[in-house]
C-alpha cells in the first residue's frame, strides 16, 4: 500500500511540476522581422483551406459504409 501512495503522489508532483519546468526550459529570443511574408496573402491561404476541407469531407464520404442492412434474416 505504502508504494502505491508513493507512486500516486510522485505523479501528481510532476504533473503539478510540469507546466513551470516547461516554461522555464523554452525561454526563446525573437528573432527580428524584416518584412511581410507574402505566403499567406489572401486568396492563396483561403483557397488551401477550402481545398483541405473538401479533401477530409471526401475522405469521411469515401470511407463511410453505407451497408445498413441487418445482418439477421
Amino acid at each position: 500500500m505504502k508504494f502505491r501512495t508513493l507512486a500516486l503522489a510522485t505523479a501528481a508532483a510532476s504533473l503539478a511540476a510540469s507546466p513551470a519546468i516547461a516554461q522555464v526550459a523554452f525561454e526563446r529570443a525573437s528573432a527580428p522581422v524584416e518584412g511581410e511574408s507574402e505566403v499567406a496573402a489572401g486568396a492563396p491561404t483561403l483557397l488551401l483551406g477550402l481545398l483541405g476541407a473538401a479533401a477530409v469531407v471526401g475522405i469521411v464520404v469515401a470511407a463511410s459504409d453505407d451497408d445498413d442492412d441487418p445482418v439477421s434474416p
